[in-house]
Order: structure tokens, then sequence, then C-alpha cells
């Protein structure tokens, strides 16, 4: 039917929170303390679409992203203005790449990472 969210485990929570809050602009549903498995989950939206599941875990192992592993590959978001999300990220002092076009459909992207080195893309509709 759809892709109901993305569940991601961060190595520090309160740097990820505003990471994806803050510079992001992704909008806190619902956050929760589950005191029995030491472990923040932190429901993340755009508007009021439940997109991303942040959690915390104690000593979580670290997962390669480059060279390219195997599994997760990165995160896509989809935003208007391509130059202006970039630019954007920039002021607030995230390093972004270069934006490139999609061989395919012509459409212009770049990518960036999270606080974990996760890959983010964002492409333009």
């Amino acid at each position: 039917m759809k892709i109901h969210h993305i569940a991601i485990i961060c190595s520090n929570y309160e740097l990820s929170k505003k990471f994806y809050t803050e510079i992001l602009g992704l909008k806190v549903l619902h956050e929760v303390y589950r005191k029995e498995r030491d472990s923040w989950k932190l429901d993340l939206g755009i508007g009021e679409q439940y997109v991303v599941e942040l959690f915390s875990f104690p000593n979580p192992p670290k997962r390669p992203s480059r060279p390219e592993s195997c599994g997760l590959r990165h995160l896509a978001f989809s935003v208007e203005n391509v130059e202006e999300k970039r630019s954007e990220f920039m002021r607030k002092g995230l390093h972004c790449e270069e934006i490139r076009t999609d061989e395919f459909t012509g459409k212009k992207f770049f990518f960036t990472n999270d606080p974990d080195d996760l890959p983010l893309e964002f492409y333009e509709q």
C-alpha cells in the first residue's frame, strides 16, 4: 500500500534529534523513553505524515556505509528546490555534496549525511 516509516538507530540521541528536527525540519509527533530498554523512541513527520522513527540504544554497533555496503543505501527526501535546500543546509553548517542531475529523469539532487554518516539524498520534484 505504502511505506509506513523508516527506522533509524542513532549513536547520540540528542545530536540526532537536533539534526532531524532543527536542521532537516522534521516535526516531533511523539517521543517516549522506554526505561526497560534504556531507549528513546522519537516519531518524526513531514507535516503530519509519520516518516522516521529514531531510536537510541546503549552501544549500538556501527554500520559501515562507504564503500557501499549491503543494506539500506540511503534515505531520500523530495524537495521543491534543490538549490534552496542545499543553501539552507550549508547556512546551518551541514556539509553537502555538489548538485548532480539524474541521467534518467533529468531531475537535480544532492547528498549529505546524518550525524551517524547515513547518506541522505534530497531530490527535486
